[in-house]
């Protein structure tokens, strides 16, 4: 596909795109479930009135999949506004680098036509995710099910090494940023002295969690990383200032986030989550933008609640329709492959991210996979030793013990997905739509309904 065509939005999508009433200023996309909700489709949308867009948190454990025409582009960790080849692309310092990964996204894109030059940049803040990390991974979540007795205690990590990667940020003395990469003298020495931590590290681990290791060499890990910091020199630069000086000459920004609000290190299921702010409040650290700059946060929500991993989700279904939900939307990680659970639309969850995130508009994605459905269940509340409550409990393991309070919907038999215009959606579909927006207190702005462009809805 050349750059010209992958860039070209749909003309109809590009007449509902200016139907939706953002604040002046920047916007920022953000996850309001556990992940998985298809921001990488509102944000290939959106980018069409923007100029930068610019990922915040996260790392290659995200994936972003994004369908134009008959071509399919899944991103983890280059952002979904490479489609637009007039569009400048940043990776923030808040994100996490794995640069066999990016150099790999890079060519693949490439080879499907399209433009990654001076419109790819890359913080020298960002840290980078090595080999080590990935085994750190592994070998860590070996340990704790061995030593809390099961895999129920696992915290479904995905093995990217993205967690001991932000730890390593914590501890700064093992941390390895971007801006390291591109002095090779600086390289060696700081690898040979976190190689030595490292590998006594990964040694006790493993002989805990009786599995092999060979330690780390430093000269194989120079050797390997010496061509892709190669690639990537040419992308690095300081993205704080960069991201300044493009506000300062009007230019207007799309923050990206990965991961969603429920993972979020801070203020999601502790500890089943991810290791960075991806609530819209890593935006800020993540990018070095002030709050101010965001008027505009859209919460992106699938119709009904998924989740890959450990962790409670109160309404999750073992049932048929649970199965109907997993093949009719195809849930399945675009990174991991793995099955996602799914369930019913959990309002309680929803209303508190909504609010930690400062949501200003909803989208809701997937509405088709519940076409046919004769009955739409929402989670209004939740049940605990006795009490009723619409509040969202901190503890993960009061959230394990709830039982979700339900109120009961008309389903809609209709196929929605040639539908473009809101009015033209059945009666049961608004009645869907505005139960969820009167619940949370945040308008409905897009509606989509299948994974192309053209079946997006802006109201």
């Amino acid at each position: 596909m050349s750059n010209a065509s992958a860039s070209a939005l749909d003309p109809q999508a590009q007449a509902m795109l200016g139907r939706l009433n953002l604040k002046p200023g920047h916007a920022a996309v953000v996850g309001l479930q556990w992940g998985d909700e298809g921001k990488g489709k509102v944000v290939d949308l959106l980018t069409a009135g923007f100029d930068v867009v610019a990922r915040y948190n996260g790392g290659a454990n995200a994936g972003h999949t994004v369908c134009v025409g008959d071509q399919t582009y899944a991103l983890h960790l280059i952002p979904s506004g490479i489609l637009y080849p007039d569009k400048l692309n940043v990776l923030g310092n808040g994100v996490v680098v794995d640069p066999e990964q990016v150099v790999k996204e890079i060519n693949a894109l490439r080879g499907q036509g399209l433009k990654l030059d001076d419109n790819f940049l890359i913080s020298d803040r960002a840290h980078v995710v090595m080999p080590y990390h990935k085994l750190q991974d592994t070998l860590q979540e070996a340990a704790v099910v061995k030593g809390k007795g099961g895999d129920a205690n696992a915290i479904g990590t995905t093995g990217r090494g993205i967690g001991p990667c932000y730890a390593d940020k914590a501890l700064r003395s093992t941390a390895i940023r971007v801006a390291d990469l591109m002095d090779d003298a600086h390289l060696r020495d700081l690898l040979t002295a976190v190689l030595a931590v490292k590998n006594a590290t990964l040694a006790g681990l493993a002989a805990y969690a009786e599995r092999d290791f060979t330690p780390i060499d430093l000269d194989a890990t120079l050797a390997w990383l010496k061509p892709l910091a190669a690639v990537l020199r040419p992308h690095v630069t300081d993205s704080a200032r960069l991201l300044h000086r493009e506000i300062a000459a009007g230019k207007r920004i799309l923050f990206e986030g990965a991961n969603a609000t429920l993972l979020d290190i801070d203020h999601g299921t502790y500890p089943f989550v991810t290791s960075s702010n991806c609530s819209s409040l890593g935006v800020h650290t993540g990018t070095g933008v002030a709050g101010h700059h965001v008027p505009n946060v859209i919460g992106i929500v699938k119709a009904y609640q998924t989740r890959v991993g450990g962790g409670p989700m109160p309404t999750e279904l073992h049932d048929a329709t649970g199965e109907r939900i997993r093949e009719v939307g195809r849930e399945y990680g675009t990174t991991t492959g793995r099955p996602r659970r799914c369930g019913w639309l959990d309002l309680v969850a929803l209303k508190y991210t909504a609010t930690v995130s400062g949501a200003t508009g909803l989208a809701i994605m997937l509405l088709d996979v519940l076409a046919g459905l004769d009955e739409l269940k929402v989670c209004t509340a939740y049940r605990l030793d006795g009490k009723v409550s619409d509040e969202f409990p901190a503890d993960a393991r009061d959230l394990e013990r709830v039982e979700p309070v339900y109120e009961v919907l008309s389903g809609f038999a209709a196929d929605v997905t040639e539908h473009n215009d809101y009015a033209s959606l059945p009666a049961e579909a608004h009645g869907y739509l505005k139960f969820i927006e009167d619940f949370i207190g945040v308008p409905v702005v897009m509606v989509s309904v299948g994974p192309k462009r053209s079946q997006s809805i802006f109201r």
